[in-house]
């Protein structure tokens, strides 16, 4: 990957993942709920799944799934079935007290990483860097060494940069009224990403 290139692709990436959708929803959620270390274990999830993500798309796997109807149909509606319900147990919960010590970090990392993973717009996502950015003459392995860091570094900073917003929302002198509405916020937002997603048609073949 040429230096040029490089930048193209780092860009690429930088509004790939913090252009807003479930995961930056769950990060500021998780920020303002659970305080900024405690939701960091959000943050691991979404790294384990991006680098899952790359690797598979570097075999070439994602690339299947992405032209199997079957496979992306299940994918997809799995995932759609997953936001929706969050956004449903998130509106009953609203006006519940949040007890820091009710989540573990397994279930913060669990969570997490289920949302970013079954999201199936994010498949067109790594496909697009992977045709895009990639050049077919170049030993694809050697060329990971330069995109894998880079989508790596570019991902931390920005669902950190999520997850610090939504403990500044938590520490901010909010009253409990409005703080339930803001909860209610971020539960419909699951809801119609979930909605969305169930909507989506998928990445076509060229």
């Amino acid at each position: 990957m040429s230096f040029e290139g490089w930048v193209v692709f780092a860009l690429f990436w930088v509004v790939f993942v913090t252009t807003p959708g479930p995961n930056a929803v769950n990060c500021i959620n998780n920020g303002m709920t659970l305080g900024f270390r405690r939701s960091l274990w959000g943050v691991a999830g979404i790294l384990t799944q991006a680098t899952l993500f790359l690797l598979l798309s570097a075999a070439g796997i994602t690339a299947l799934i992405a032209a199997s109807p079957t496979a992306f149909w299940w994918a997809k509606l799995v995932g759609a079935a997953f936001l929706v319900w969050l956004g449903i147990r998130g509106l009953i919960n609203a006006n519940r007290p949040v007890s820091l010590g009710h989540l573990s970090a397994r279930s913060i990392y669990g969570r997490a990483f289920m949302i970013a993973t079954i999201n199936a717009k994010s498949v067109a996502g790594y496909l697009a860097a992977f045709s895009q950015f990639v050049q077919p003459d170049v030993p694809i392995w050697g060329q990971m060494w330069a995109i894998v860091p880079t989508a790596l570094a570019i991902t931390t900073l920005s669902y950190t940069g999520y997850t610090a917003i939504g403990a500044g929302l938590g520490r901010a002198a909010m009253g409990a009224v409005l703080n339930a509405w803001f909860r209610r916020v971020m539960a419909v937002c699951f809801i119609v990403y979930g909605v969305l997603l169930g909507t989506y048609s998928g990445p076509r073949a060229a």
